[in-house]
């Protein structure tokens, strides 16, 4: 054998054995207990379509991005005003995209102005005007900054969503974006969806308000709230029958603490009642001002508030240091589990909805499953009939390398550890059409060298050297058609993108390396004065 011929006999012997090897994960289950190591564990998993699951299209809120990004100004700005000793009647937001600012005085409202041009370059300042004995200025969020931050608000949102599912513990989840507000999330084999969108559609905004105790919250109506204070809910669940209760309370609007200075949240179990709690852990930032808070308003009510709905609401019996504290309620071991998940993972950037909803069953999986092997079974069976028939002994060559393109794809798939799903099936079926396009190609070619009479090898050699150009562009053409398909698709359509560019790959060795090394070997040590193609 000559040394051409070695090496490319190497790499095909090589990545067969590559292949089966990154196989085995997904061959033989439970792997053997001496399979440790560098050897892979990978492998390949089966997607939505095939295995069951629940399919969500999430719309993002992004209006309220920009309403919630321009509330957290108004709290900077009462703080900075508050400690520079600069006196304001009221700072609010008075639209979905402006802040107004009233003053008592002129001359305070001219030094704001000054302020608010450093610190929010950015936003549109309208000067200070007169209102009613008053002095106001407003700022506006442009619709160029509106934008960018709604897409930074859904990409926020993705990234916490996927946080939470990795948490959850679904295997191979599909989380994607679509369009300017929507998210999709498919998640394939889940037990319990029902649990799964409740938490990943959970706001998670945790807030630390004082309760207002001067307001009767039992009397009290809407109109008779305080305007710096809010009403809302205190929930508990009786454990034993399951009876909710509703108690209203009357706190403050503005948080003293909020969630994003949280660095962990784990379940605990209260020895004294047996009932799972949520411990909690702040940064440095957050124990400090905990600290401080604690100190400041010991004998007072502090309502532990998530997405306006309050989970509890001690008394500060003392000055609490050192950045922990505890969320204690009437919920479950699971309602405690998915809090602690929802708070390490992070609050959503602004409220999203479930705009689509689709259950697909194990039964249509395995349905899916048994059609889609079927039809390729069918369709290899189909091809190397034909081309055994038609090509006769080269057919049989071609089938080789068609099987060899089924086997390293399969090895690169399980290498990735890709998610298989229906496209992609499709996409390996079409994987052997091209197989078989290539070599019709060639031996075509080669037909038309022997019509002209040259010896085996040299028509041999000229079919493969004239069919190359035509095979490269339509294997090039077809990656970059695979190459917009990844980039632009999402699910299932970027899983055929995945299993057709790998294809294309591997069917330019196999055609014009592989299947040319064989010929090359036999007619190497066979004296043969005739083709059988």
């Amino acid at each position: 054998m000559s040394k051409g011929l070695t090496w490319r006999f190497s790499l095909i012997v090589l990545f067969i054995l590559l292949s089966f090897l990154y196989l085995t994960p997904t061959l033989v289950s439970p792997l053997p207990s001496w399979w440790k190591g560098i050897l892979p564990k990978d492998r390949i998993h089966l997607g939505l379509d095939l295995q069951g699951g629940t399919h969500l299209v999430m719309e993002v809120d992004t209006p309220k991005a920009v309403e919630g990004t321009l509330d957290l100004i108004v709290t900077d700005l009462e703080d900075s005003l508050a400690t520079k000793t600069l006196r304001f009647k009221k700072i609010g937001r008075v639209a979905a995209d402006r802040i107004q600012l009233t003053f008592y005085e002129r001359g305070t409202a001219d030094a704001v102005q000054k302020m608010l041009k450093e610190k929010y370059p950015t936003l549109e300042l309208v000067p200070p005007y007169d209102d009613g004995g008053f002095v106001s200025m407003q700022l506006r969020m442009g619709e160029k900054e509106a934008q960018e931050r709604k897409d930074r608000a859904v990409a926020q949102a993705l990234e916490t969503i996927r946080n939470r599912i990795d948490q959850f513990g679904v295997s191979e989840p599909v989380i994607a974006r679509e369009g300017l507000a929507n998210i999709v999330v498919q998640l394939p084999g889940i037990k319990d969806p029902k649990r799964a969108i409740e938490l990943i559609g959970r706001t998670a905004r945790l807030e630390f308000k004082l309760v207002d105790e001067a307001v009767n919250a039992a009397t009290a109506t809407p109109g008779t709230v305080p305007e710096d204070d809010e009403m809302l809910v205190e929930k508990r669940t009786d454990v034993t029958t399951g009876a909710v209760t509703e108690t209203p309370l009357v706190v403050k609007k503005k948080a003293i603490i909020t969630g994003d200075l949280l660095t962990d949240a784990q379940v605990r179990i209260d020895s004294q009642f047996n009932r799972p709690y949520v411990a909690i852990e702040f940064n440095s930032t957050g124990a400090r001002l905990f600290d401080q808070v604690t100190a400041a308003n010991v004998g007072k009510r502090f309502a532990i508030v998530l997405d306006n709905t309050i989970y509890s609401a001690p008394v500060i019996r003392e000055r609490i240091s050192g950045g922990s504290a505890q969320i204690s309620g009437s919920f479950s071991e699971k309602e405690a589990a998915d809090l602690a998940i929802v708070l390490r993972a992070g609050s959503l950037p602004a409220p999203v909805k479930i705009a689509q909803n689709v259950t697909v069953g194990p039964s249509l999986g395995q349905d899916s499953i048994t059609k889609g092997l079927m039809a390729g079974l069918v369709g290899v069976a189909l091809v190397v009939v034909f081309m055994a028939i038609y090509y006769k002994l080269c057919g049989i060559v071609a089938n080789i390398g068609m099987v060899l393109n089924v086997v390293y794809l399969m090895g690169s798939l399980a290498a990735l550890g890709a998610t298989l799903t229906l496209p992609g099936i499709a996409a390996i079926v079409l994987l052997i059409g091209m197989s078989v396009d290539s070599n019709v190609l060639i031996f075509e070619r080669i037909r038309e060298e022997l019509r002209l009479g040259k010896p085996p090898k040299a028509a041999l050699d000229a079919g493969y050297d004239k069919a190359f150009l035509t095979i490269m562009d339509s294997h090039v053409t077809t990656l970059i058609t695979a190459a917009v398909l990844f980039q632009f698709g999402t699910g299932p359509v970027k899983g055929f993108a995945v299993s057709l560019s790998l294809g294309v790959i591997i069917n330019l060795f196999t055609s014009l390396l592989g299947t040319k090394a064989i010929f090359d070997l036999v007619l190497g040590r066979v004296r043969v004065k005739r083709l059988s193609v």
